[in-house]
């Protein structure tokens, strides 16, 4: 049950790379004090807490579904492609917390670091040929080697 558990989660975030890659937006839900957010349930902090997850999604149906619980006074929100990447995920990465990826109403889901997740989606938009409009970074080339270069 475990291995087909983890292969679910792992087809949702290869999945959600390939969509979001496709329609250059990805969702999250929000309410005045800030975005939905759970609890790692694979990596601790240095205190052996619980690192942060900020949770994502790729369709706005999935998304909405989760508004249940304390999500429930929850909105979805887009936020561009090229947002996520350049802004999002090296924020993530900088605040020590990780992406969660298409969580589900059991909050069951995909934990991304962030630099992985950014080099996923770079490995998808060169696979596609898609260009990017990049503002932080020269071109994917670049963003790609920068990412590498924090990823160690």
């Amino acid at each position: 049950m475990e291995q087909q558990g983890s292969d679910i989660i792992e087809n949702r975030y290869k999945k959600f790379i390939k969509t979001v890659c496709k329609t250059d937006i990805v969702y999250a839900l929000q309410n005045r004090d800030g975005f939905a957010t759970s609890a790692s349930v694979q990596y601790d902090d240095e205190h052996d807490r619980p690192v942060g997850v900020l949770c994502f999604w790729a369709e706005s149906g999935r998304a909405k579904s989760c508004t249940i619980n304390h999500w429930a006074n929850y909105q979805l929100t887009q936020i561009p492609l090229t947002d996520f990447i350049e802004n999002w995920g090296v924020g993530m990465e900088n605040d020590g917390i990780l992406a969660g990826i298409a969580f589900d109403q059991n909050m069951f889901g995909y934990e991304a670091k962030p630099l992985d997740l950014i080099l996923d989606l770079v490995a998808e938009i060169k696979a596609t040929n898609k260009t990017l409009p990049l503002q932080k970074f020269e071109n994917i080339a670049d963003l790609e080697k920068q990412a590498k270069e924090a990823n160690g």
